[in-house]
C-alpha cells in the first residue's frame, strides 16, 4: 500500500534547485503529513487505513493542482490589474493628447516592447525565485545594493499619496451621480455668475464643472495653499479610513471582487466607445490619435514622456511586482507579453473614447454652439417657459459667438440665470482639440461620455464606483507589501502599529491635494516627482543585478532554482540595452531640471474660462527634490552597511582580544564536557552550518505562523541575511521549502582553502 503513495508524491514534485536530494525529501514530507493525519484519527486502525489513503490520494492530486490553478490566475490578474489602472484609465489619454496622438502611440510601443516587457520579466523571475519582499530581496543578493529595497518602499508611498486625491476626486463624481439631470451636464453654479462673467458659457459644462465645482481651483499653485476644499477632504478621510480598516481586519480581496474590478470597467469603456463612435465630428479627433507627425516624432521630449510612461503604466520599481509574482506562472514571457499587451489595448481604448469626445467638443463649439443655443431658447419661448424678452435677435445666426455673449451679459438678471440654465451642453467660444490638456482630461471627457448615454445617472454610478473598487484595490496591494515589509525591519516590536501610522501619515501627508491647488500640486507629482523616482529606482535595480550580481549568474540561478531557462537575448537586454535606455532617461530628466522651459504648469484662468501654463515658481522647484529621496537612499545605504560591518568587526576583535593573553578568570568555574567526541561532532556540525550560510529568523506577520527558511550561500556576509517568509502548510508543501536543510536559493560557490581547513 505505500507504493502508490510515492508515486502520488512524485506526481506532485515541483523541479528543484538541481539537488536530487531534495525529491526524497518532498516525498517524505508529504508522506509525513499523511501519517500525522492517521495519528490524530480517533477511529479503529483496520478500518482508518482505507480512509486514510483516500484522504492523501484526494490532497495529492485535487487540492495542490488546484491551489496552484487559483494562486495562478489570481496571480495574473492582479498583474493585470496593477498595471491597467495606474496609467491606463487616466494618465495615458492626457499623455497622447498633450504630445501629438499617434505620435506618442509610436513611441510607447517600440519602448513597450523593447524595455518594458524585458524589465516586467526580470520582476516576475526574481519575485519567484526570492519569493521576499524587495527589502529582503535585494540585501539577499547584493548587501551592498540594500538600499534598493528602501527606496522601492519610498516610491511606493509617494504612489499611494497622490492615487489617494484621484479616489477623492471618484468618491466626488460618485456623490453628485444621483442627482438627475447629471450636474455637470449643464451650467447649474448661477449664482456666481455676475453680468460680467460667463465663465459657464465660454468652455463646455464639464470642464468648468471641474474647475470650479470639483477641485475649487486657484489660479495659481501658490495662491490658497492654506484653504482646504470640505468635500475632496472628506473623500480623503473616507479613503484612509477604509484602507484602516482593510489592513487591521485582515480582510481578504476575493476572486469575485478582483475579477469585477477588472471586466467591469472594459464593459463600460465599451459602451461607452460604442456611444461616443456615433456622436457628431466625433471621426475628426480620432484620425488625429492615428496620425503620427514626423516632426513630433522627431522630439526628445515626446520619447521621454513615452518612456517614462512605460516604467509608470507596468508598475516597475515599486517593489509590488516582485511580491505579487509569488505564484509558479506557466509561462514568464507570456504572463509578461500579457500583461504588456492587456496594457495598451485599455490604454487605446480609453484613448479613443477622449479623442472622440474631443472632436464633439470641437465640433459643437462657436457658430454651432450658438445656432443650437437659439434654437432651444425659441424652443422654451414657445413652450411658455421663457418670456419674450428672452429672445435673441433675428440676426444673431449671423454674428460671431462673441456677440451673443455680450446679448446675455445685457439681459436683465433673473432671465440671465434662466438662459445660462436652460443653455445646451457646448462652448460658444471657439475650441480647438488641443483646448484641453490638464490631468483631468479623463476625468472631463468620461463625464462628458456617460452623460451622452439614457439612463445617464445609473451609467455614472455603475462607472465611477467601479474606477473607487479597481483603484482600491491596487492600493490595497500596495499598502499591504509597504506594511508587512516596515513590520519585519522597522516597527518589529510593534507591528500593530504599522496600518495605523501609514494610514494616518497617509492622510496628513495627502490633504495638500485638497487644497485649492492640489491639482496642480498631483500633476507636479506626476510630471517631475514620480518619474524621477521610478527611473532612479529601476535604474539600480537592473545595475544591481545585471552587473553586480551578473546577469550570466542570475541566468544559471534561475535555471537551477526554477528549471526555466531565460533566452540569451534577454540576458543581453538585461546587460546592455535596458540600462543604457534607462541612463539617458536620468540623463535627459536632469537636463530638463536645468531648463526654464521644463519647469511649467497648466493653470485655470476663471476670467477667460480656458487653460494656461505658467512657469513653476523657484520655491515650489525645490519641491521637485523629492523624486531625488530613492538616490540618496541608495547612496547612502553602502556607508550604513559598511559602518556596520566595521563595528561588527571591531566587536569581534575586542572579544578574541582577552583569549590570546591570559585565561580570563570566570566567577564560577566551567564544568568540562562528559562527552568529547559529541561535543567535538556537535562543533563540526556547528561550522559546517555557518560554513553554508543557513538560518532561521521569526517573521512578524499578521496572519500566520508559519515560516520558511532560505539558505544563503558562504559568500555572504552576516548583514545580508534576509528574514525568511511566511507561508502556508499548502503551500509549503507545494513551493518545496518546507525542510530546513535545503540547497540555497543562489547557486553555491566552491569551497576556499580555508573552508576546508576549517571543516578538517
Amino acid at each position: 500500500m505505500e507504493r502508490p503513495e510515492t508515486s502520488t508524491a512524485a506526481e506532485l514534485q515541483v523541479p528543484s534547485s538541481g539537488c536530487l536530494g531534495l525529491e526524497a525529501d518532498h516525498m517524505g514530507s508529504l508522506e509525513e503529513f499523511s501519517d500525522s493525519l492517521e495519528e490524530e484519527s480517533t477511529r479503529p486502525r483496520t478500518r482508518s487505513f482505507s480512509w486514510n489513503f483516500k484522504a492523501k490520494e484526494v490532497w495529492a492530486n485535487k487540492t495542490p493542482n488546484y491551489f496552484l490553478r487559483s494562486r495562478n490566475t489570481e496571480g495574473i490578474l492582479i498583474q493585470v490589474a496593477f498595471s491597467i489602472w495606474l496609467g491606463s484609465m487616466w494618465r495615458f489619454p492626457y499623455l497622447c493628447h498633450s504630445n501629438g496622438g499617434g505620435s506618442f502611440i509610436l513611441p510607447y510601443l517600440v519602448m513597450l516592447l523593447l524595455f518594458g516587457v524585458p524589465l516586467l520579466y526580470l520582476e516576475l523571475l526574481i519575485g519567484h525565485w526570492l519569493q521576499a519582499d524587495s527589502i529582503q530581496i535585494w540585501k539577499q543578493l547584493t548587501p551592498w545594493m540594500g538600499g534598493v529595497g528602501y527606496s522601492n518602499i519610498l516610491v511606493g508611498i509617494l504612489v499611494s499619496l497622490y492615487n489617494s486625491a484621484i479616489i477623492s476626486w471618484c468618491l466626488f463624481y460618485l456623490s453628485q451621480s444621483f442627482a438627475h439631470p447629471l450636474p455637470w451636464d449643464h451650467c447649474l453654479m448661477v449664482n456666481n455668475i455676475n453680468t460680467t462673467n460667463l465663465s459657464c458659457l465660454r468652455t463646455v459644462p464639464q470642464q468648468y464643472f471641474w474647475y470650479h465645482t470639483a477641485l475649487h481651483a486657484s489660479g495659481h499653485i501658490e495662491s490658497g495653499m492654506d484653504t482646504l476644499v470640505l468635500h475632496l477632504s472628506l473623500g480623503l478621510l473616507a479613503t484612509w479610513v477604509f484602507l484602516l480598516l482593510i489592513m487591521t481586519a485582515e480582510i481578504k480581496i476575493s476572486m469575485s471582487i478582483l475579477t469585477s474590478s477588472i471586466f467591469l470597467p472594459y464593459f463600460l469603456l465599451l459602451c461607452l466607445l460604442i456611444r461616443s463612435v456615433f456622436l457628431e465630428g466625433a471621426f475628426g479627433s480620432l484620425r488625429r490619435m492615428l496620425t503620427t507627425e514626423l516632426a513630433t516624432l522627431a522630439s526628445v521630449h515626446v520619447w521621454y514622456q513615452a518612456g517614462c510612461h512605460v516604467l509608470y503604466s507596468l508598475g516597475l520599481g515599486l517593489g509590488i511586482i516582485m511580491t505579487l509574482s509569488q505564484p509558479r506562472y506557466a509561462n514568464y514571457v507570456k504572463t509578461a507579453f500579457s500583461v504588456a499587451f492587456v496594457n495598451l489595448v485599455t490604454s487605446l481604448l480609453t484613448t479613443s473614447i477622449v479623442f472622440l469626445v474631443l472632436g464633439f467638443w470641437a465640433t459643437t463649439s462657436g457658430h454651432t454652439c450658438v445656432e443650437m443655443s437659439v434654437s432651444s431658447l425659441t424652443k422654451f419661448i414657445s413652450q411658455g417657459i421663457l418670456p419674450q424678452k428672452a429672445k435673441p435677435p433675428d440676426d444673431m445666426l449671423h454674428r460671431p459667438p462673441v456677440d451673443y455673449l455680450a446679448w446675455v451679459t445685457g439681459l436683465p438678471r433673473h432671465l440671465q440665470h434662466k438662459v445660462i440654465q436652460l443653455s445646451p451642453s457646448c462652448s460658444i467660444m471657439v475650441k480647438k482639440e488641443q483646448f484641453m490638456e490638464g490631468l483631468g482630461l479623463s476625468f472631463v471627457a468620461f463625464s462628458q461620455a456617460v452623460s451622452l448615454l439614457p439612463g445617464a445617472s445609473f451609467w455614472a454610478i455603475i462607472f465611477f464606483l467601479a474606477l473607487i473598487i479597481m483603484e482600491l484595490c491596487i492600493m490595497i496591494r500596495i499598502l499591504e507589501c509597504i506594511i508587512v515589509t516596515l513590520q519585519n525591519f522597522i516597527f518589529i516590536k510593534y507591528p500593530r502599529m504599522v496600518p495605523v501610522v501609514i494610514c494616518l501619515g497617509g492622510f496628513l501627508g495627502s490633504l495638500i491635494f485638497s487644497s485649492r491647488p492640489g491639482s496642480y500640486i498631483v500633476a507636479l507629482f506626476d510630471t517631475h516627482i514620480i518619474p524621477i523616482a521610478l527611473v532612479i529606482s529601476v535604474l539600480s535595480q537592473n545595475v544591481a543585478l545585471a552587473w553586480i550580481y551578473g546577469a550570466r549568474r542570475f541566468r544559471q540561478a534561475i535555471m537551477t532554482k526554477l528549471s526555466h531557462r531565460p533566452r540569451p537575448s534577454f540576458t543581453a537586454l538585461w546587460s546592455c540595452l535596458t540600462p543604457l535606455w534607462l541612463l539617458i532617461l536620468f540623463i535627459i530628466l536632469l537636463v530638463g531640471q536645468h531648463q526654464k522651459s521644463g519647469f511649467t504648469y497648466i493653470t485655470w484662468n476663471s476670467s477667460m474660462s480656458q487653460e494656461v501654463r505658467q512657469p513653476l515658481p523657484w520655491v515650489v522647484r525645490c519641491f521637485n527634490s523629492l523624486g531625488y529621496l530613492p538616490l540618496l537612499i541608495i547612496l547612502f545605504y553602502p556607508l550604513h552597511h559598511w559602518w556596520h560591518l566595521q563595528n561588527h568587526i571591531t566587536t569581534d576583535a575586542f572579544e578574541r582580544l582577552p583569549g590570546k593573553k591570559m585565561p580570563a578568570v570566570f566567577p564560577k568555574p566551567l564544568p568540562w564536557p562528559k562527552h568529547p567526541m559529541k561535543k567535538s561532532t556537535t562543533d563540526l556540525q556547528d561550522t559546517s552550518t555557518r560554513a553554508s550560510g543557513e538560518f532561521s529568523l521569526p517573521l512578524r506577520s499578521r496572519s500566520s505562523s508559519w515560516f520558511k527558511t532560505f539558505p544563503l550561500p558562504s559568500f555572504f556576509s552576516q548583514e545580508s541575511m534576509v528574514t525568511p517568509l511566511q507561508v502556508t502548510p499548502t503551500s509549503e508543501t507545494l513551493e518545496e521549502n518546507h525542510v530546513t536543510n535545503k540547497s540555497p536559493a543562489l547557486p553555491h560557490m566552491p569551497p576556499t582553502h580555508e573552508d576546508r581547513g576549517s571543516a578538517s
